[in-house]
């Protein structure tokens, strides 16, 4: 039996980890937990999976949740203190780091000291923290297992061909193009909240899939997959691949193409990062290929949707520049997300972001944090100048 730990366990990604488990219950153990502020469901999370740990984001929050489960011998704790704790968790084999946003930086760190395999489904640790990341995780013998469907495909098409000795000559990376895949600028002038959260193919939080209709999510993925392995940023190709049907694909040095295909539900991702290097029986729609009419890909249109072109200039020119990226989109698309902004505002202040900000070339984690801090303030003025949209 593998004892897991969940950071995030309300969210999209959190709530699939423990479907997972609900189906192989003889297979995992849930010693630890933390959400933000939805105590109802991380009570019935409780309840059901009974963790010795837990964490929420507030004290208020830890309080009401004392009350709520008072019935229970459940040690609770709060804000980043909290994170920490459930991260380093002594029971727990293996993290699941399925936060949103540079928060899970620190918890990740306190988890590979702590000898802890890692679920990773947090990409901003990468994105900003990749060149800290990757050499403590080699150093403490922790292996990162990616849960993003597109990395984990690139995982399970390399893995094989690496233990053989053969190296990735490029990475086919796709992406389903989002709900306004085919529009042009003007097109998207006027688009809606409603509009920008309705994907075509995947359940996701809305968050990552504001990042998806901008395809800002897709240059996260850039910079997250140049750590996870160690390729050049010349390697990583971007493919829109509307079917999601293709979740990414390798290139060997003799042309060969080895690719991972499967359903779009993030329960297969998640459990083979669980059950590595093995795999088991989930319960999900198989994909029919008399069924699949056609497969198509086309080149992804960078002048319709800037935040790729963007995050591929912040990943060239490195240093604290990822995180500037990162720390201006989160802020941007929270923005957007109260109709603050409209749509194509979002990279507009992504670019401002990065104009404005002053660079550093080989950050450590004090840095990392502090820039994100400094575009965080920017950006406070930037909502303020701001009314309501009306859409």
């Amino acid at each position: 039996m593998k004892t897991i730990a969940v950071l995030g366990s309300t969210g999209s990604i959190g709530t699939q980890t423990l479907d997972v488990v609900r189906q192989h219950r003889k297979d995992f153990r849930v010693s630890a937990l933390s959400a933000g502020g939805n105590v109802a469901l991380l009570e019935k999370q409780i309840r059901e999976f009974h963790p010795m740990l837990v964490s929420v984001g507030t004290e208020a929050k830890a309080r009401e949740l004392q009350l709520m489960t008072a019935d229970l011998e459940l040690e609770i704790t709060y804000g980043m203190e909290g994170l920490l704790a459930v991260a380093a968790q002594e029971d727990s084999e293996i993290l699941v780091t399925a936060v949103v946003g540079m928060v899970g930086i620190r918890p990740t760190i306190a988890a590979i000291r702590a000898g802890k395999d890692i679920a990773l489904a947090n990409k901003e640790t990468l994105v900003t923290a990749g060149h800290l990341i990757m050499p403590m995780a080699e150093e403490y013998g922790v292996r990162i297992l990616p849960v993003d469907s597109e990395h984990s495909a690139i995982f399970q098409s390399w893995h094989g061909e690496k233990a053989c000795g053969n190296t990735i000559d490029k990475i086919l990376l796709t992406a389903s193009g989002g709900p306004f895949r085919g529009k042009k600028r003007e097109e998207l002038e006027h688009v809606t909240l409603q509009d920008a959260l309705h994907h075509p193919n995947w359940s996701m939080g809305k968050k990552v899939t504001i990042d998806s209709a901008t395809l800002v999510n897709k240059g996260l993925e850039v910079m997250e997959a140049k750590w996870l392995f160690g390729v050049d940023l010349d390697q990583i190709q971007v493919v829109v691949h509307p079917q999601s049907v293709i979740h990414s694909m390798v290139q060997y040095a003799d042309g060969a193409v080895i690719a991972q295909l499967g359903t779009p539900d993030m329960r297969l991702p998640i459990q083979y990062a669980l059950c590595y290097p093995g795999r088991k029986f989930l319960n999900d729609e198989r994909l029919d290929f008399y069924r699949l009419a056609t497969l198509t890909f086309e080149k992804p249109d960078m002048d319709t949707f800037p935040g790729l072109r963007l995050a591929l200039q912040a990943m060239r020119r490195g240093g604290n520049m990822p995180t500037v990226f990162n720390a201006a989109n989160e802020r941007a698309v929270a923005l957007f997300l109260n109709q603050k902004i409209r749509f194509l505002e979002i990279a507009d202040l992504i670019a401002e972001s990065m104009e404005a900000a002053a660079y550093i070339e080989n950050p450590d984690l004090e840095d990392i944090l502090a820039t994100e801090q400094a575009v965080y303030e920017r950006m406070k003025s930037k909502g303020r100048e701001r009314k309501q949209v009306v859409f």
